[in-house]
C-alpha cells in the first residue's frame, strides 16, 4: 500500500480496532464514535478494570478492555494480535516515575507502530501540534521523535496533531475553573501564547474517519478549532462563564520558571500528592512560550480538520454546558446581574453548527438541553441521552 492509498471500505462489524489509551479524555470519545459505526473495539489500557465504564457505549461484547503497558513490548503485541486497525492515543503531560516522555511518547509509539506493521494493521497515531524532534521542550521533542518512529515503521500511517482539546472533562478549562474557585489571582505562564482550541468530539470524528480509510495515509494533519485565542483570553472567557472575578497575571518567563520549580519541589516532597490542578513543570513553561495553532503549510496543503469535511465547533457552543458547576450557585446562577454576564449563554448552543458538525446538543451534558429543555418530555433530563 503506497503512502497515498486509503483503506478499502469494508463492513465495520468485520473489523477489529485496538485503541491504546481508550479510557482517557479523548479515548472515550473515540471509542464512542467507533462503536456507533459498528466496529469491534479492543481497548488497551494499563488497568482494564478502570475501563469497564466504556462497555455501555456499545452493544454487548462490542467493547472489551485488555491489559497493555507501553513499557512492555510483549503486552503491546498481544493487544494488537488479530487487529485490523490500531489507534494510538496515549500521551502524558508530565513525567512521573517510570512514565517518562521518551518511554511513552517516543519508544512506546514506535513499539505500537512496529506491532501494527507486524500484523498488517492500519495505524492512526494522535500526536500534538508543536511536535518537533529538536524542540527545547521535552514533551514536544518526544512527540516529534514519536512521529518519526511511527512513520519509519508504518510509512502509510495517519498522524493527527490536535491543538488544545476542550470538552466535558478536559484538563484545561476545568483546571482553570477549579483554580478560580480556590485562588484570588490566576498567574499565567505564556499568557500571550496563541491556541486554536478544538472540540474533543471533532478530534474523535477525525480519528473515526481515519479508521474508516477516508483519510489519506502517510501525512500529518493539524486539527484546530475555528478560532485562535490567547491563553489569557481563554481564561478570561472561563471567568465570564463561571461568573467569577479574578485577577489574571501575565508572569514574566523567569518568574514562571521559579513558580514551576517551586511546585515541582512541593510535588516531590508530598510524594506526588499535590493536586493535578496545582501542578506546573518547567517543561510546560517552555512549551507555553510557543504558539499552538495550525500552520500555514497545513492549510495550503489541505491537512486540516476542515479538509476532512468536519465543521469545527467553537468553545462558546460547548463550554457553558460543562463549566456551570463552577459558578457559585451552580445551575441556579442565571447571570442576570450585568450586561456582560447576560451575554453568556446558560445552556449549550441549541442546534448543531451545520453539516459535518459534531456538536450535538441533545447528547451533551449541562444545565439544559438547548431548545429541548423546554419540552415536557425532557424536563429533568440533565445529562442528555445516548444513541
Amino acid at each position: 500500500m503506497s503512502s497515498t492509498d486509503t483503506l478499502p471500505l469494508t463492513r465495520p462489524q468485520s473489523q477489529l480496532v485496538t485503541v491504546f489509551g481508550g479510557s482517557g479524555f479523548l479515548g472515550r470519545h473515540v471509542v464512542r464514535a467507533l462503536a456507533r459505526r459498528g466496529y469491534r473495539i479492543r481497548v488497551a489500557v494499563r488497568r482494564p478494570d478502570l475501563a469497564l465504564f466504556l462497555q455501555p457505549l456499545g452493544k454487548v461484547g462490542q467493547i472489551i478492555a485488555v491489559q497493555a503497558n507501553l513499557r512492555f513490548p510483549e503486552s503491546i503485541r498481544r493487544a494488537v494480535e488479530g487487529a485490523d486497525i490500531v489507534v494510538n492515543l496515549v500521551g502524558i503531560l508530565q513525567q512521573t516515575g517510570g512514565q517518562s516522555f521518551s518511554r511513552i511518547q517516543t519508544e512506546g509509539a514506535g513499539e505500537i507502530a512496529r506491532a501494527a506493521a507486524a500484523v498488517g494493521a492500519h495505524l492512526v497515531h494522535v500526536s500534538a501540534i508543536g511536535a518537533d524532534p529538536v524542540s527545547a521542550s521535552l514533551y514536544a521533542r518526544s512527540k516529534g521523535l514519536g512521529e518519526a518512529a511511527v512513520l519509519e515503521a508504518r510509512p502509510e500511517a495517519v498522524i493527527l496533531r490536535p491543538s488544545l482539546v476542550f470538552g466535558p472533562g478536559d484538563s484545561f478549562l476545568n483546571r482553570f475553573a477549579s483554580l478560580a474557585r480556590m485562588l484570588p489571582v490566576l498567574p499565567l505562564a505564556g499568557a500571550k501564547s496563541r491556541f486554536q482550541p478544538v472540540f474533543v468530539g471533532d478530534v474523535a470524528e477525525a480519528v473515526a474517519l481515519a479508521v474508516e480509510g477516508r483519510v489519506t495515509g502517510g501525512r500529518v494533519y493539524e486539527l484546530g478549532g475555528p478560532e485562535v485565542s490567547t491563553l489569557e483570553r481563554l481564561v478570561r472567557y472561563m471567568l465570564e462563564v463561571t461568573m467569577r472575578r479574578r485577577l489574571v497575571l501575565d508572569l514574566p518567563l523567569p518568574v514562571a520558571r521559579i513558580q514551576a520549580r517551586v511546585l515541582e519541589i512541593v510535588d516531590m516532597l508530598t510524594l506526588g500528592l499535590l493536586p493535578d490542578t496545582l501542578k506546573l513543570t518547567r517543561d510546560q513553561v517552555t512549551l507555553l512560550q510557543h504558539d499552538n495553532v495550525v500552520s500555514e503549510e497545513a492549510k495550503a496543503e489541505g491537512r486540516t480538520i476542515e479538509a476532512l469535511g468536519i465543521v469545527p465547533t467553537t468553545v462558546e457552543a460547548v463550554a457553558p454546558g460543562y463549566l456551570w458547576p463552577y459558578r457559585k450557585a451552580g445551575q441556579f446562577a442565571q447571570g442576570r446581574g450585568t450586561e456582560e454576564q447576560a451575554m453568556i449563554p446558560d445552556s449549550l448552543a441549541p442546534v448543531p453548527m451545520g453539516q459535518g458538525s459534531q456538536h450535538r446538543p441533545y447528547q451533551a451534558s449541562g444545565p439544559a438541553l438547548g431548545a429541548d429543555a423546554a419540552r415536557g418530555d425532557q424536563k429533568g433530563s440533565r445529562w442528555g441521552k445516548r444513541t
